[in-house]
């Protein structure tokens, strides 16, 4: 007689699986609130088609494209902007959404910061959303989702407008070939105590200057744009000749004078590689960038924006630390994925023109390596205030 088969044993499932959440991606739409280098931040949000509240505009990432790229298609169909879009994620945040079908779906959203410098005035989904523009503090009240509110409040820049209420400075440094009579003004104001931080927050206005005129070359080839980026440059040696000056004079400084002249040093070689790349872009007429290099363009804008955000923070250490930390790991980040579309866009161009074009491909080489050194340098900038919170925190 045969032996009744043996049980197989089955391990049951688990009692309350928890599968991921679907992925979508979205854009943050940004703009300065003028054309004052120190206008406040807006926010670009549109309405939903469904329930008509505010959100950001989001979807589905489709297959082929790049998440960053599919979020600037997302603005450009949903809110009619086009811009530079970061490919480093700003964050990201999860929302419940019923569907038709009565499902109740949670989604995460992959958020990617958009700097808009063109408005359509007719779009793919003008009819269907209302699109407005909203202050910071307004786009976080307007949103539903606590983690997008955090978001949000999280790209506001309100230290460093602060500072600008506070001392007038960064007016005065947006303004060309006016560095020298505002320097002379700092010292009649502080001549005994030094003014570290008030220069500190002049050098990152001419970053962001200089990251916002690199950008526009990227999109429109104006040659005027290359004028700016040096003429930032020229403002941005005037500010490190004062703070070295500073720094030989003032007995008391609130950081060591190392830590001081290193932190200043590397946001220098910012610009300085910033001028260097539209320097080799002027001396070899390029004319046509590449996806990648526009996608490093943008990478700079946002790491400038960073950096003029943490300066202001840096007059109480104790007190902004975690903030401090939170933005110098972004900007980590962002050096990260500009080094993966360096490579990515090399190995396009050589695999386009190596064989073809040897010549055309070594140009671009040489715009990517400037691009690439410009992001190396924001990151020694992270470096450089980390180390500082660790000493002063």
């Amino acid at each position: 007689m045969l032996a009744p088969p043996a049980h197989k044993i089955v391990t049951p499932p688990h009692p309350n699986p928890e599968p991921n959440p679907i992925r979508q991606i979205a854009a943050l739409p940004y703009r300065p609130d003028s054309g004052a280098i120190d206008a406040p931040v807006r926010i670009l949000l549109v309405t939903s088609r469904e329930s008509g509240r505010w959100v950001i505009p989001k979807g589905n990432p489709p297959v082929g494209i790049a998440a960053h790229a599919a979020a600037a298609l997302e603005a450009e169909e949903e809110a009619g902007v086009t811009g530079l879009v970061c490919p480093t994620a700003l964050g990201s945040y999860r929302y419940r959404k019923k569907r038709s079908n009565g499902a109740s779906l949670m989604f995460d959203v992959d958020v990617f910061p958009l700097a808009v410098n063109a408005e359509l005035s007719a779009w793919k989904e003008q009819s269907q959303r209302e699109r407005r523009w909203f202050s910071l503090a307004e786009a976080a009240a307007a949103v539903d989702e606590p983690d997008l509110k955090n978001l949000i409040r999280s790209f506001g820049q309100s230290e460093f407008k602060a500072a600008t209420r506070r001392n007038g400075i960064l007016n005065a440094v947006a303004e060309k070939s006016k560095v020298k009579p505002m320097f002379a003004w700092f010292q009649r104001l502080l001549p005994k105590t030094g003014n570290f931080f008030e220069l500190f927050e002049a050098h990152a206005v001419t970053l962001v200057a200089g990251a916002d005129a690199l950008a526009r070359l990227m999109q429109d080839g104006n040659r005027d744009h290359i004028r700016e980026v040096i003429e930032r440059e020229h403002d941005a040696d005037e500010i490190i000749r004062e703070m070295l000056k500073t720094v030989r004079e003032t007995f008391l400084t609130p950081f060591d004078r190392g830590a001081i002249t290193s932190l200043i040093g590397s946001m220098d070689d910012s610009i300085d590689e910033m001028q260097a790349a539209v320097q080799a872009i002027d001396l070899y007429e390029v004319t046509n960038f590449e996806p990648e290099m526009r996608d490093m363009a943008a990478i700079v804008v946002d790491a400038a924006r960073l950096t003029a955000e943490a300066m202001p923070l840096l007059r109480d250490v104790g007190r902004n630390g975690a903030r401090l930390h939170e933005l110098t790991a972004r900007l980590v980040r962002m050096e990260t994925q500009a080094d993966e579309t360096h490579r990515a866009g090399l190995k396009r161009a050589f695999k386009e023109l190596g064989p073809t074009d040897p010549l055309r491909f070594s140009v671009y080489r040489e715009v990517y390596k400037h691009l690439e050194r410009i992001v190396d340098a924001f990151e020694d900038v992270a470096n450089e205030i980390d180390g500082i919170v660790i000493d002063h925190a």
